[in-house]
């Protein structure tokens, strides 16, 4: 019962943050709105509701800023990883679309094992390279749409696009000793706010710029539903693990793009190519084969070696 629990848990986060890539796209076609503004108030709003939370929880949520290392660390993942995932995330989709930004997204494996091959100074094992081989040959048709003569995506797309999957590799190893420590959702939420906070800093008359917007109604209930849908998605994506296990949490987090993808066709008309399709296919392939065989070499690794 707790496995199915953990399973619908993840399949419902996915989908609901699948989602709020078209969202996220339509308010940006449809409405004068910026990037930047956008994001701080996501950030805020969703980092300040989970902290009070927390705290109506009896939670000690300032604990963190009491160690000088900690705080330094809970700054650079506010900044670099929430807040870089969330900028190069929109970013791509406004260059792109919702279901391209998804998919690229799904790079930060390979960010991933190219940072422990550097650290660890030795080469990836086969089934890491044959994981990225097959990852990379789904993204070249995705791109291409089967022609090499031509890009079916932006430059500027792409670039965002790769740094995209880079954020959410850093966003993905950084924050580990952290989020053990003091926890998963209050490291998240506090990165919220670091992260919407320094963006505000930076770009404070845009913010508010966006005022204006907030009175319209379609647009607010736009926003809010984001907002809603997002935080939602993210805490039942954290929760599923403790029902099941790191594998199967990668390959049901598959339903990400492909809600993306339908929500898109029906709502925008969007249709990608043959060959998209077939790269969409081979990239979700290439990614959960990274998780699965990584997860049966881990526990290869932890056996303890037989004896006669």
């Amino acid at each position: 019962m707790q496995r199915i629990k953990g399973i619908a848990m993840i399949v419902i986060g996915a989908m609901l943050w699948g989602a709020t890539g078209p969202m996220m796209e339509w308010l940006l076609a449809e409405r004068p709105i910026e990037v930047a503004p956008f994001i701080v108030l996501r950030l805020l709003l969703a980092g300040a509701v989970l902290l009070l939370i927390l705290r109506s929880q009896g939670k000690r949520i300032g604990l963190v800023w009491r160690q000088k290392a900690w705080a330094r660390q809970l700054v650079i993942f506010g900044i670099v990883g929430m807040l870089g995932v969330q900028y190069t995330f929109l970013k791509t989709i406004e260059e792109s679309n919702a279901v391209i930004a998804t998919l690229l997204q799904f790079l930060a494996p390979i960010f991933v094992i190219a940072f422990v091959t550097f650290s660890q100074r030795r080469w990836p094992p086969v089934y890491q390279v044959l994981g990225i081989t097959v990852t990379l040959a789904g993204l070249v048709l995705l791109l291409t749409n089967g022609s090499l003569s031509s890009l079916e995506v932006s430059r500027s797309a792409l670039a965002w696009g790769v740094t995209l999957g880079f954020t959410f590799a850093f966003y993905t190893l950084y924050p580990a000793r952290l989020m053990h420590e003091y926890g998963v959702i209050q490291i998240v939420s506090w990165a919220m706010v670091i992260g919407g906070t320094g963006l505000f800093f930076t770009q404070p008359l845009a913010v508010f710029r966006m005022i204006p917007l907030l009175f319209d109604p379609i647009a607010l209930v736009m926003i809010l539903m984001i907002i809603v849908f997002a935080t939602a998605g993210f805490i039942m994506l954290l929760g599923s693990t403790k029902y099941i296990s790191p594998v199967e949490t990668s390959v049901l987090s598959s339903f990400e793009p492909l809600t993306a993808m339908v929500v898109s066709i029906f709502w925008f008309g969007q249709l990608l190519g043959q060959w998209q399709f077939a790269g969409t296919a081979v990239m979700l392939i290439g990614v959960v084969w990274l998780s699965v065989a990584g997860s049966k070499a881990s526990k290869v690794e932890a056996e303890p070696p037989k004896t006669m």
